[in-house]
C-alpha cells in the first residue's frame, strides 16, 4: 500500500474533517486535556490544530497571547490577544518560546505525529507545558502493526509523560527531545479511530 506524504495528506477529505475539533469551547478543552488552563499574565498559549477557535475566544485576555493554529482557514473574529495562523501544524514554528502547548485531538489527522511531539516540546519555555490528545494505535510500523509498548517506553525515556486511560500526552520545560522513529508517510484509510472519526495511522521504522 502507497503511504501519503504531506502534502498528499494535507488535500485528504480525513484530514479537512470538521466533525472532531471545529467548534468545541474552553469547558471541552478543559475536560478533554485535564486542566484548568490558567495562564499568568504575560503567558503565550498557542493551540494546535485550533478549529474555529471558540475554546480560544473563551480564554481571550488583554494579559495573555494565544495563537491558534489550523490548516483550514475557519476561524471567529480575531480579538485583542487573540490571532489566528492559517498552516500545516506540522511545518508551522513559532517565533517565541511558548507558556502552553495543546492540542486536542488534532494529532489524530497529523502525518508526522511523533516529530510534531517533539518539535512542540522543544518550543516551551523552562517552565512550559505541553499536552495533547494522543492515540498510540496511529503510530505503526512499516507494516501496518503498532507500536504499542514500545512506543509509550520511547516516549517515557524522551521525557514525555503519557496517560493511557485517558490517551493524554505531555512534556513539562524546556527540552530538545529525540524519539528514536524515522517517519515513512501516512495512511488515510484508516478508518475510526477510539473517537468514532475516520484518522491517519502514521507509519515509521525504529532507528
Amino acid at each position: 500500500m502507497s503511504l501519503l506524504d504531506d502534502e498528499a495528506l494535507w488535500s485528504s477529505s480525513v484530514v479537512a474533517n470538521c466533525a472532531m475539533n471545529r467548534e468545541r469551547g474552553l469547558a471541552s478543552y478543559r475536560r478533554e486535556l485535564g486542566t484548568d488552563l490558567l495562564l499568568r499574565p504575560g503567558a503565550l498559549w498557542v493551540d494546535l490544530c485550533c478549529g474555529s477557535g471558540k475554546a480560544l475566544a473563551e480564554a481571550a485576555r488583554d494579559d495573555v497571547t494565544i495563537i491558534g493554529v489550523d490548516l483550514v482557514d475557519h476561524h471567529v473574529p480575531a480579538r485583542p490577544g487573540l490571532g489566528f495562523v492559517v498552516a500545516p501544524v506540522d511545518q508551522w514554528e513559532p517565533t517565541h518560546p511558548v507558556d502552553l502547548v495543546t492540542c486536542v485531538h488534532g494529532l489524530h489527522y497529523v502525518g508526522d505525529k511523533l516529530g510534531l511531539l517533539a518539535r512542540a516540546a522543544s518550543w516551551l519555555t523552562p517552565t512550559g507545558r505541553f499536552v495533547a490528545s494522543f492515540d498510540v494505535d496511529g503510530v505503526r510500523r512499516a507494516d501496518g502493526t503498532p507500536f504499542g509498548r514500545t512506543l509509550i517506553k520511547a516516549l517515557r525515556e524522551a521525557g514525555f509523560g503519557y496517560d493511557g486511560r485517558k490517551r493524554l500526552v505531555g512534556y513539562e520545560g524546556a527540552g530538545r527531545p529525540r524519539l528514536p522513529f524515522t517517519y515513512l508517510g501516512a495512511d488515510d484509510r484508516a478508518g475510526p479511530n477510539y473517537t468514532g472519526q475516520p484518522a491517519v495511522h502514521s507509519r515509521y521504522e525504529p532507528l
